[in-house]
Order: C-alpha cells, then sequence, then structure tokens
C-alpha cells in the first residue's frame, strides 16, 4: 500500500479567526431536472452569460417541425424544429455588454431568459480540485467581501454519470450571480482565475463548473474518440455489451479482472475461491472502517489494493430461498466481489453496496465470501455498521455476516483495472452525463484541473488528454479553443533520494500534451501545493497563474504563460547543460544554486542528485558522464528552487542529453 504522511485538511490551519471560511450549508441533493421538452436549453436562463464576438447558438426543443422565433437584444434568427424537436439557431455575434432578454417564441408558447449579458465563458473542469469551493480556500472569508461583481457569474453541472449521452443536463441548475453572500459556492480554482483575469480584460465573465472528485481523464473523453486511440478497446465493448446485457458485462468483466490478478500476482493463488488458504493473513477489527485506522495511522494512511474474506452459515432452507441479497453496507471505493468462488457483481462509489444474488450461488452449510477493494484517497475499505453486513432475504429475514475478516494487502504498485461503468475510474460516463449535455455552447476557454485519479495509469495519459482536447473542440464547435492546463501540484512524500513517482510521471504527461498543442497553456504549481492535503487551500495563487497562462494564449497578449520552460538540453564537454525559454529577467535559485536536478541513465536506479549552477539562462550540471538524460524536480513532494523574475517556478520535466 502506498503511505502519505500527514493528515489531508481542506483549509489551512495558520487562518486567523476572522479569515475562516464559513461553514458549508447543510447538503441538499441536486433537484432532478423535468422531463418534458424545454423550448430553451437550460444553459441559456435568467443571468446567464454568453460568449462575445463570435456568433452565438441557441437551442432547445419543441414540437417536431414548429417554427421557432428566437431574439437577442436587437438580434433574432428564425429555424424550424426538426423531426426529434430539437432546434438549434444562430444568431449574430456581439461585443461585450448587456443586460438583455433572450426569448424563443414556438407556437403559443415563449421561453426567456433575463438579465443575460455578453461576455467571456470558461468551461472549469476537472476533480476535486476544482470542484473545491471558495469557502475551503486560503482567506475565502476576506476574499468574499471583496466579491461585489455581479459581472462575474457561475452555473454549475451536478456530477451525473451517464451509459449513454444525454441532450441537457439531468439535474436542474441555475445561473448564480456573484456576490458576497454565493461566491463561498463557485469554484475556487475558477473564481479566483475570473477575478484576476478581470483586471486587464474586463468584461463580463460567466463560469460553467462541471467537476467531479476522484473522476480518471478517459471518463470525460467521448466513445468514439476513446475508440481511436484504440487504448480502451477492450474496455469499451464491454462498455457497449452493458448497455444491452448488465449481467453479461458482469460476467465478462469478472473474466478479465481474475485473468488481470493471475498475470499481476502469478504467486498470489486465486483468493476468490472456496479452498483458498487464508490462514496466514491478519484479521481485521470487527467494525472494520477505514484500513489506515487499523494500523494507528489516519484515514488517508494508505491506499491501493485490498483482499477480504469472511464466511456466513446458512441452513439449507436459507440457502434455497429465492430474492437473497449480499449486503455489504458502504464499499469505497470499487470492488469486486465473490461467493463460494462465483462472481456476484462489482460497484464503483456505492452508498451501499448489495448484490443480488443468481440461484445456485449459496449453499448449505458455511459459505465464503471474498472482496478486492480498490481506493485512491481516504476512508478506505468496508464502512458502514457492522450489523448491515448480511445476506438478506425477500422475506424480509436475515442472516448476519461473521465479524471475523481476513485481509491482505496487495503490494505497491499493483492495481487491478477499474470497472468499464464505474462514475469516476470508468469510461466516457461523465461525459455523457456532464459534458454531452452542454451541447454546442459557446466557450472562450477550457479549464482543465485533474490528474491526481491517475497516478496509477499516468502511461497512457498524455493521450487520452490530447484526446480529451480534441474531442471538446469537436463538441462546442471551436477548433482552436484553447485549454488552460493545471498541472497537479506537490503532494507526499518528499524524496530524499532519486525516485519513481507517479505524480511526477502524471505532470510530465501534462507537460508534453501542452508542448504538442499550439493552443494550450500550463500553469506551474509545484511550489504552491501542501504535502499533506490533497486539496490545497491556496486556490487564489492557482487562479492568478491561470489568469496569466490565459492572457497569453487566450487573448495574445506578448508574456510568458508561465515561469522558465526547459528547451535543450546538451553535452558540453562532461558537463549537461540545460537551457530554458520564456525567461523573464534571470535564473535564480531561492537556496543559492538551484537544488532538485537529477542526472540518469536508462534506468531508475541509476539518478542521482546533480550538482547545478546558473549560467546565463542555462543551468549547468558538470560531471554528467554517462548520463543520457536530464530530470527536475521529479517526485511527489520535491525540492524545486528554481525562478526567474516573474516569481514564477520552473516546472518539472524529463528530458534527453542530446
Amino acid at each position: 500500500m502506498k503511505k502519505f504522511a500527514g493528515v489531508l485538511l481542506l483549509c489551512s490551519t495558520a487562518l486567523g479567526a476572522l479569515a475562516q471560511p464559513a461553514p458549508p450549508p447543510a447538503f441538499q441533493p441536486p433537484q432532478v431536472a423535468p422531463t418534458e421538452p424545454q423550448l430553451l436549453h437550460p444553459l441559456f436562463a435568467d443571468h446567464a452569460v454568453l460568449q462575445r464576438d463570435r456568433p452565438i447558438k441557441v437551442y432547445g426543443e419543441a414540437a417536431a417541425g414548429t417554427a421557432v422565433r428566437v431574439s437577442l437584444g436587437a438580434n433574432s434568427a428564425q429555424v424550424r424544429a426538426g423531426n426529434d424537436g430539437r432546434w438549434s439557431a444562430t444568431l449574430p455575434a456581439m461585443a461585450a455588454g448587456g443586460p438583455y432578454t433572450l426569448s424563443a417564441t414556438a407556437g403559443e408558447r415563449t421561453a426567456t431568459a433575463s438579465d443575460v449579458l455578453v461576455g467571456d465563458v470558461f468551461f472549469c473542469t476537472g476533480q476535486s480540485n476544482m470542484a473545491l469551493a471558495q469557502r475551503a480556500a486560503n482567506g475565502a472569508a476576506q476574499d468574499a467581501q471583496s466579491a461585489t461583481d455581479g459581472t462575474i457569474r457561475q452555473i454549475t453541472i451536478a456530477n451525473n454519470g451517464s451509459i449513454t449521452p444525454i441532450s441537457r443536463p439531468a439535474h436542474v441548475v441555475r445561473w448564480v450571480v456573484g456576490s458576497r453572500e454565493t461566491v463561498g459556492g463557485f469554484s475556487g480554482s475558477c473564481y479566483y482565475f475570473v477575478s484576476e483575469l478581470k483586471k486587464t480584460v474586463n468584461v463580463p465573465m460567466g463560469m460553467v463548473v462541471a467537476a467531479w472528485g476522484g473522476a480518471r481523464v478517459r471518463n470525460w473523453v467521448s466513445e468514439a474518440a476513446l475508440a481511436k486511440l484504440g487504448t480502451f478497446q477492450d474496455d469499451l465493448e464491454m462498455l457497449q455489451l452493458y448497455r444491452k446485457d448488465p449481467a453479461a458485462a458482469q460476467r465478462r468483466w469478472a473474466t478479465t479482472w481474475q485473468a488481470w490478478f493471475k498475470q499481476a500476482m502469478p504467486n498470489g493463488g486465486e483468493p476468490w475461491t472456496v479452498n483458498f488458504d487464508d490462514s496466514k493473513w491478519p484479521t481485521a477489527p470487527e467494525a472494520l472502517g477505514a484500513w489506515a485506522l487499523w494500523n494507528g495511522s489516519n484515514p488517508d494512511g494508505f491506499i491501493g489494493q485490498m483482499w477480504y474474506r469472511t464466511e456466513v452459515t446458512l441452513t439449507a432452507e436459507q440457502a434455497k430461498k429465492a430474492g437473497a441479497v449480499l449486503d455489504l453496507s458502504s464499499v469505497n471505493e470499487e470492488d469486486e466481489t465473490w461467493i463460494n468462488g462465483m462472481d456476484v457483481g462489482s460497484s464503483s462509489f456505492a452508498n451501499r453496496t448489495q448484490y443480488a444474488l443468481r440461484a445456485g450461488v449459496l449453499k448449505e452449510g458455511v459459505n465464503v465470501i471474498a472482496t478486492n477493494i480498490f481506493c485512491s484517497w481516504r476512508n478506505c475499505g468496508i464502512r458502514g455498521p457492522a450489523e448491515q453486513r448480511a445476506i438478506r432475504f425477500a422475506d424480509g429475514t436475515s442472516v448476519p455476516l461473521s465479524k471475523s475478516w481476513k485481509y491482505n494487502q496487495l503490494p505497491d504498485g499493483v492495481i487491478a483495472p477499474q470497472m468499464p461503468w464505474g462514475v469516476t475510474h470508468g469510461l466516457t460516463m461523465d461525459y455523457n452525463g456532464m459534458v454531452a449535455p452542454l451541447g454546442a455552447f459557446g466557450f472562450r476557454a477550457a479549464l482543465w484541473y485533474q490528474g491526481e485519479s491517475n497516478i496509477f495509469f499516468a502511461s497512457n495519459y498524455r493521450t487520452t488528454l490530447k484526446a480529451m482536447m480534441q474531442d471538446w473542440r469537436r463538441q462546442f464547435e471551436n477548433p482552436d479553443m484553447p485549454f488552460l492546463i493545471v498541472q497537479v501540484p506537490n503532494y507526499g512524500i518528499i524524496p530524499a533520494q532519486p525516485t519513481a513517482s507517479g505524480w511526477a510521471d502524471v505532470r510530465e504527461a501534462q507537460r508534453l500534451a501542452v508542448l504538442e498543442d499550439s493552443h494550450a497553456a500550463l500553469t506551474v504549481n509545484i511550489d504552491i501545493g501542501d504535502a499533506t492535503n490533497l486539496h490545497p487551500g491556496n486556490k487564489l495563487d492557482v487562479g492568478r497563474r491561470l489568469a496569466i497562462a490565459a492572457r497569453n494564449v487566450v487573448y495574445g497578449e506578448k508574456i510568458p504563460p508561465s515561469g522558465p520552460v526547459v528547451g535543450a538540453v546538451t553535452r558540453r564537454g562532461n558537463d549537461a547543460v540545460v537551457a530554458f525559454r520564456d525567461v523573464t529577467g534571470v535564473l535564480s535559485g531561492r537556496s543559492g544554486n538551484p537544488l532538485g536536478f537529477e542526472l540518469c541513465g536508462a534506468a531508475q536506479a541509476s539518478c542521482r542528485w546533480a550538482d547545478s549552477r546558473i549560467d546565463g539562462a542555462s543551468i549547468v550540471l558538470p560531471n554528467a558522464g554517462a548520463a543520457t538524460r536530464v530530470r527536475y524536480c521529479w517526485g511527489e513532494s520535491p525540492v524545486c528552487t528554481l525562478y526567474d523574475a516573474s516569481g514564477l517556478p520552473a516546472g518539472p520535466f524529463e528530458a534527453p542529453i542530446r
């Protein structure tokens, strides 16, 4: 299991009492959207912000063949709904301004949206660090007091995974006008971005936020775009099967999972079978709960893969009862489960993990239950009250599972595949449920803050991220739509020696994906994270750095989009010379000569710390010897001390010595 030091805090404990974020309101589940046709798509609602300086596409639903008239300010257009009832009209481009009233009329029906502004609209997406509310950021309460600009507005797309693409959000959405009372619920990263950007681009700013904690990048890409990659073909085939026959898809998935385990752990036996010998496995506490707490750590102490096994004894009558259900209470995050060696199901982020059991699974006497759980962050394991864990029958009776559970941690880095229809670890589910329903809404740029959930799956992150960017450009009919990528910040162990790191691999994949895209920019955040907090509170600087990147790649301002960027690495005698571009002023090391450079051969074991010295816009690494590559700022929470006069850091990289 992978261990991280410290407790993950959502807010900095160093804040003064006056600067503490207000407590969040009681959670209210999002309201399910009405199913009847909506003349105006829900994005076109009161207080909306529409994209300036380009044709404005407006769309909705009406009776098939009905003429629809759309107007915004002095502009209007008329179209006819198609056979499926959908209509789309394009209005002329408009300069920033407003407020306007947007209206659509079809027969006797009229829908209007009032207080509509025209400005710049940003799609703010990713996982929990994009979703994290402004109220959870450092200094949130003080910052909210200055939130008096009502031309900053946000609409939030509620979490929704869908097995097929949907045409509008599954939950009620509304535009919220920024104010002292409302910005606490805005995305912290996105709000600080637009607030900073308005200092140089003073137009109305709209934020469409669609972010889901824990979601992998592949879940945000359409099925068609993933198919072109060829990387996830088996999973895509299972997803397609799941739409037609969920039970058959589950059987195929179980076979795939078991084959993976046998290959990954050739000496691991078959722990899902009845006769597997678990006598050397330790016994878990009766209450179960978070793995890490068993070892006296905190709930965030261990992540990875864990086996559990227990038993339940049934009479002959009970084994034959109809409507039997296995109730595991709650599993975090994703499980694959068997009874008597037969697969009974899998779940992902289920509030209650229950499996209907087919005939023949249960037997008279001892029944062996085995489950394997993958968890990538905190409170990992089987949770909920022990008394909930039982075999339940349709007549209301139940038999509790044994409170004695054996467990076995898989080695660090041995990570199972995740089921294709999982709402965060699966494929295309979040695209279908949260991106597809936006239609061809107009955006100035997209902001992407994601990667933490890909640390075990970095090998295909680069190609999948590139596919996602092209996919969304197609979706929003904007082939040059800029992307601002937030490189994942420092988190976890400070390396005492050069080390392999999934976190570093994801950062490098992000860097290379941006390098290969002329309409993308990367913000480096390796110095503003928190080694003990997966959700660092400094969202103000995240927003500021995004605004700098936007001024370059979105608005064409002649400034570097980030700090110093690595260029060529060459050999000069016995030295390696690392040249940097986009240097503002001069390079400097925060502790004298910069720390964090490594010289490596082909193997990880060959990497060693390198001495360094600044030479103009380059760094000289003496005594390179037979090294073939240079790494900088590598690891979970590496020590990185190279900056330039802008105050921005040079980012992590790996580069060959030419």
